[in-house]
C-alpha cells in the first residue's frame, strides 16, 4: 500500500510542477508584432549541457542528459546491462557480461566486477551545466510484498553562476526477488561539482556504496522449473518462494568508497575584441590558454565480507575448508590511492595547433588485506577436515607502482576529431606494462546522408591483479605466479544516420588470459584465443510505428576457455503517438534472445565466474509487454515483464546454471525532472 501511495505522490506531484512551469522559464515567449514579448505556453527541454571526465587527466566527453522516455522500462529489468547477462536472476543481482566487446578487463579488486553495473564510480559520474537547477527523482516497483523490486533515485545539479556546478546523487535498490534467499540492497550516494573558470578548472566527486545479497547458491532441481511435476508429485504448479535451494544463510556485503579531484591551471593570453568603426575601445577579451598543469587524485576503498552461518551447508556447497570447521566469516580489504601529474599543450590557442598533446605520470599506492592463517605452521597436525593454506600467501600486501604516459587529443571540429592513450609502467608490479588505445571519429558525405566512421583499439601488456596471484579465505586458496596477459584489439564502427543503420566490427587477440577452471581457481591459458564480434544495429521507422533490433554475432577459437553465446539478439516493435497533444505515449512489446552456450558458474564465496561443460543455457526468450508516457517533465512506465514465462513451454529460462530468472511480474515506474 506505501509503494501505491509514494507511486501517486510522484505523480501528483510531475503534475503540479508541469503546471507551475507555465509561468516560469521553462516557457517560451515569442515576441509579436508590435514587439512585446508574449507566453506562448510551449514546454522545452532545460538548456543543459552533460559531460563525463576522460583518466587521468579529466579530458571532457559528451554525455546525455537522462530525460528520454522512450524504452524508459527497460532500465528496469534484471538483465537490464546487456542482451545477454549472465545473472543470478534478481534485480541487481551479481551477473557477468556475455558480449565479449563490451566486457571490462579483470579490476584489481576483482570482488567488485560482479556489481559493476549497479554502482557508480568517479570517472562515471555525469556533470551539468544549466541555466536552471535540475532534480531527477525516480522511483520503480514491482511484485508483491514476498517478490517486490524496488528503485529510488534523486540526481540534483545546481549551478551557482556560470562557472561553478554542484551536485549530488542516492541511488537504492532493494528487490527481494522470486526465489528464496536472493534478496539485495544496493544504495549509493555521492556528491559532485565542477568549476570551469578562464585559469582554472575542477571536476570532484566523492561516493559511497553499500551492496548486500543474500547467496542461494542456486536452487536444488532444476526440475522444479523444468518439470514440477516430476518432483512435486504430479502437480505441475509452481510455487517459486517454496523451492528448496542449496544455500539459506549466506550472505555477501560489499562497501566501498570513492573520491576524485581533477585540477587544471591554465596558463596563456587574452585576445581582445575592438570596435575599430567607432572609438577603438575594447568590446570584449576572450582568455586563450596555451598550457596547462594537471593534478589528479583519486582514491578507493573497498571491502568485502562472506557469511555463511549454516555448518552443515557450509561443508556440503564447498569443496575445502582451510581455516575454520564451523561457517565462515572472512573479510578482504582493498585500498588505492593514485596521483597524476601532467602538462598539457592545449587545442587551438592558434591555427596552427590542431591538436592537444599531454605527458603525465602516475604513482598509485595499492593496500590489500586478506584474512590471516593461523593454523598452518602453528600445529603441527591440522583438525580433521582442513585442507592445508597453500604456503607464501600474505595476510597484508602492499603495492607501489609508477608509470609514465602522453595524451594526444583532438576535440574539436567536425571532420576529424582522436584521442590517443599511452602509458608504460616503470615501478613496482605495473613495470613492464604497456597500455595503448585509441579512438578516431570522422564523417563523410555518401549521397544523400553523411556516413560516420569510428575506429578504435588498443595494446596490452598488463600485470594479473594481485588477488588472481596470492588470495587465502576459508574456501578457496592459492599462489600463483602468472606472466602478464596481452591483449590486441582492432575495430571500427559505420552508422548511417538517415537508415537508421549501424554495423560494427571488432577483432581481438588475447594471450595468456586468466580465468577461472572448473574447479573455481584462476589458471592462465598459455596460448592465444581469437575473438570476433559483429554487432548490427537496424532501427525501421514507417509513420507512427518503429522497429530496433540489435544483433550480437560472436566467436571465439576456444570454447574450452572462453565460451560465449554465438548469436544474441533484442529487438522492440512499438508505435508512437501524442494524446490530445502533449502526453507523448510509447506502447510497445520487447524480446530478449541469446544462443544456448556452456554459461559460466557462480562462486558466492570469491563473487567471481568459473567455467563449466555439463549445461547450457540460453535459447530462451524472456519478452515484455510496456507502455511509456511522457507528460511534461515527467515520464512514467508501466509493464509486464516476461510475460511468456510460461507460454509455449517455456520452461528453461536458466542465465546460469541452477539459477532460474524471475517469472512474470508486473512493474510501474515513474521519473520527474524538475528544473526551476
Amino acid at each position: 500500500m506505501m509503494k501505491q501511495l509514494l507511486l501517486v505522490v510522484m505523480i501528483l506531484a510531475c503534475l503540479t510542477a508541469t503546471g507551475q512551469t507555465r509561468d516560469n522559464s521553462m516557457s517560451v515567449r515569442d515576441k509579436s508584432a508590435t514587439g512585446k514579448s508574449t507566453n506562448t505556453d510551449k514546454y522545452v527541454e532545460p538548456q543543459a549541457r552533460a559531460w563525463r571526465a576522460d583518466e587521468p587527466l579529466g579530458l571532457r566527453s559528451e554525455a546525455e542528459v537522462d530525460t528520454v522516455f522512450e524504452n524508459y522500462h527497460m532500465n528496469m529489468v534484471s538483465t537490464a546491462p546487456s542482451i545477454a547477462w549472465a545473472t543470478t536472476g534478481n534485480y541487481g543481482a551479481p551477473g557477468q557480461q556475455m558480449i565479449f566487446m563490451q566486457r571490462d578487463a579483470m579490476s584489481a579488486f576483482v570482488m567488485e566486477d560482479a556489481i559493476a553495473p549497479w554502482h557508480h564510480t568517479s570517472w562515471q559520474q555525469r556533470y551539468y551545466n544549466s541555466r536552471v537547477p535540475i532534480t531527477i527523482i525516480g522511483y520503480s516497483t514491482g511484485g508483491n510484498k514476498q517478490t517486490n523490486q524496488d528503485r529510488t533515485s534523486i540526481d540534483f545539479s545546481g549551478n551557482v553562476d556560470r562557472k561553478l556546478q554542484l551536485g549530488a546523487m542516492m541511488d537504492y535498490i532493494y528487490s527481494k526477488g522470486s526465489y528464496n534467499y536472493q534478496s539485495d540492497k544496493d544504495f549509493t550516494w555521492g556528491l559532485n561539482g565542477s568549476y570551469t573558470g578562464d585559469r582554472y578548472e575542477l571536476q570532484a566527486t566523492l561516493g559511497n556504496y553499500s551492496y548486500t545479497t543474500k547467496e542461494n547458491g542456486g536452487i536444488t532441481d532444476d526440475r522444479y522449473i523444468t518439470d514440477p511435476a516430476a518432483v512435486q508429485g504430479g502437480d505441475t504448479r509452481v510455487d517459486y518462494r517454496s523451492i528448496p535451494t542449496q544455500l539459506t544463510a549466506t550472505h555477501n556485503t560489499l562497501s566501498g568508497f570513492n573520491a576524485m579531484m581533477n585540477h587544471r591551471y591554465k596558463v596563456g593570453f587574452y585576445r581582445y575584441e575592438r570596435d575599430s568603426v567607432k572609438t577603438d575601445s575594447i568590446i570584449s577579451r576572450t582568455y586563450i590558454p596555451v598550457t596547462s598543469f594537471i593534478w589528479t587524485l583519486d582514491a578507493h576503498t573497498a571491502r568485502h565480507r562472506f557469511l555463511n552461518e549454516n555448518t552443515s551447508e557450509d561443508a556440503s556447497f564447498f569443496a575445502n575448508r582451510y581455516l575454520s570447521l564451523t561457517g565462515t566469516d572472512e573479510t578482504t580489504r582493498y585500498f588505492s590511492l593514485r596521483n597524476t601529474l601532467g602538462v598539457s599543450l592545449l587545442e587551438g590557442f592558434n591555427r596552427y595547433a590542431k591538436a592537444g598533446l599531454a605527458v603525465f605520470v602516475t604513482h598509485e599506492l595499492r593496500r590489500y588485506t586478506q584474512v590471516k592463517d593461523t593454523l598452518t605452521g602453528v600445529v603441527s597436525e591440522l583438525p580433521e577436515g582442513l585442507t592445508p593454506v597453500p604456503t607464501g600467501i600474505e595476510a597484508r600486501h602492499t603495492d607501489n607502482l609508477l608509470w609514465i604516459g602522453g595524451q594526444l587529443s583532438k576535440q574539436q571540429g567536425r571532420l576529424l576529431r582522436y584521442n590517443v592513450k599511452v602509458r608504460f609502467g616503470i615501478v613496482g608490479d605495473a613495470a613492464g606494462e604497456i597500455d595503448v588505445s585509441g579512438k578516431v571519429n570522422t564523417q563523410f558525405a555518401l549521397k544523400s546522408d553523411s556516413v560516420r566512421v569510428s575506429l578504435d583499439g588498443y595494446f596490452r601488456n598488463m600485470t594479473a591483479p594481485w588477488l588472481m596471484q596470492q588470495f587465502v579465505s576459508n574456501h578457496y586458496a592459492w599462489h600463483n605466479n602468472f606472466d602478464k596477459t596481452r591483449r590486441l584489439r582492432l575495430g571500427g564502427t559505420l552508422h548511417f544516420p538517415l537508415t537508421w543503420t549501424r554495423v560494427g566490427v571488432h577483432y581481438e587477440t588475447l594471450n595468456n588470459l586468466i580465468y577461472f577452471g572448473e574447479d573455481a581457481l584462476p589458471v592462465q591459458q598459455g596460448g592465444a584465443i581469437h575473438v570476433l564480434g559483429v554487432d548490427i544495429n537496424q532501427d525501421l521507422h514507417w509513420r507512427a510505428l518503429g522497429l530496433e533490433n540489435s544483433i550480437v554475432i560472436q566467436t571465439s577459437s576456444d570454447d574450452n576457455v572462453l565460451s560465449l553465446p554465438k548469436f544474441a539478439i533484442r529487438s522492440n516493435l512499438y508505435t508512437k503517438f501524442r494524446v490530445a497533444r502533449v502526453l507523448h505515449a510509447q506502447l510497445g512489446v520487447d524480446v530478449n534472445y541469446y544462443s544456448a552456450y556452456y554459461a559460466p558458474q557462480y562462486n558466492p564465496a570469491t563473487m567471481t565466474f568459473y567455467n563449466q561443460h555439463d549445461i547450457k543455457c540460453g535459447n530462451f526468450a524472456v519478452m515484455n509487454v510496456y507502455a511509456n508516457f511522457r507528460l511534461k517533465q515527467a515520464r512514467f512506465f508501466v509493464c509486464y515483464r516476461h510475460f511468456n514465462q510460461k507460454l509455449l513451454g517455456n520452461k528453461h529460462h536458466f542465465a546460469l546454471p541452477h539459477y532460474p530468472l524471475n517469472p512474470a511480474r508486473f512493474q510501474v515506474g515513474v521519473s520527474v525532472a524538475f528544473a526551476n
